[in-house]
């Protein structure tokens, strides 16, 4: 992935979408292969000193995976808390996380008092605070009703094209990869391996009028067809580019 990327994983469940990300995120080691991450220098950084991966990786779970005693404040603050970075800095990027998600207003409300689209909201505003290099995705928005996924979808999309973090998105839609992704990469069944890796030539910057556009119903075929065709091949088969 180059850094500004949307890339989206496409595949069929079970298929190491997920393991793949945990991988990634430094939460599950490799039974083989490596895993590299080239992180940019970040200002303040003595001269020849390695970027490392901690606090530069955001992780959004399926489940929000909310305390349920803390308020949204406290839950985005989580990772301030943990790192032992509680002050005004990390307050003020924690309320503009909270905003950008558009949940100002709610800074002291509990995850029983929220929707699950808010409550998701809270998780990605959680993500987003520590300002990360690379943010993964693992299926976000799939327990949601499709108004709430949509609606989500849009939002975002307008902070990747706000911050252009690099994002790595697993789902399972192909409608969802389409109207997100710079680049889709199609995974087959298991054992999963990249069938194709396709970019996604619907223009920039997406809003709702995409989705019926003649670009965004073509690109979809074609991902559809790509994930037919990875979804038959024999666990041995090439993989076609």
């Amino acid at each position: 992935m180059e850094q500004g990327e949307f890339v989206s994983l496409l595949g069929p469940s079970g298929c190491g979408k997920s393991t793949l990300l945990r991988i990634v995120a430094g939460l599950v080691e490799p039974t083989s292969g490596t895993c590299r991450l080239s992180l940019p220098t970040r200002a303040g950084t003595p001269d020849g000193e390695a970027a490392t991966a901690a606090g530069r990786i955001g992780f959004v779970f399926q489940d929000p995976t909310l305390m349920p005693w803390s308020t949204v404040e406290g839950n985005v603050l989580l990772p301030f808390r943990i790192a032992r970075r509680v002050n005004a800095a990390a307050r003020e990027r924690v309320a503009a996380a909270i905003a950008a998600v558009g949940l100002a207003g709610f800074e002291r409300a509990h995850p029983h008092q929220l929707s699950g689209g808010m409550r998701m909201r809270v998780s990605i505003a959680r993500a987003l605070a520590t300002d990360p290099d690379l943010l993964l995705l693992d299926e976000p928005f799939a327990a949601l009703d499709e108004i709430t996924r949509l609606a989500l979808n849009d939002d975002l999309l307008r902070l990747w094209q706000r911050h252009r973090t690099t994002i790595l998105f697993v789902t399972h839609s192909v409608f969802e990869s389409v109207y997100l992704s710079t680049r889709i990469a199609v995974m087959t069944s298991r054992p999963g391996r990249i069938a194709a890796d396709l970019p996604v030539d619907v223009p920039q910057p997406r809003d709702r009028a995409a989705r019926t556009s003649p670009q965004y119903a073509a690109m979809c075929e074609r991902i559809s067809g790509a994930l037919n065709a990875a979804m038959t091949l024999p666990p041995n088969g090439s993989s076609p580019r």
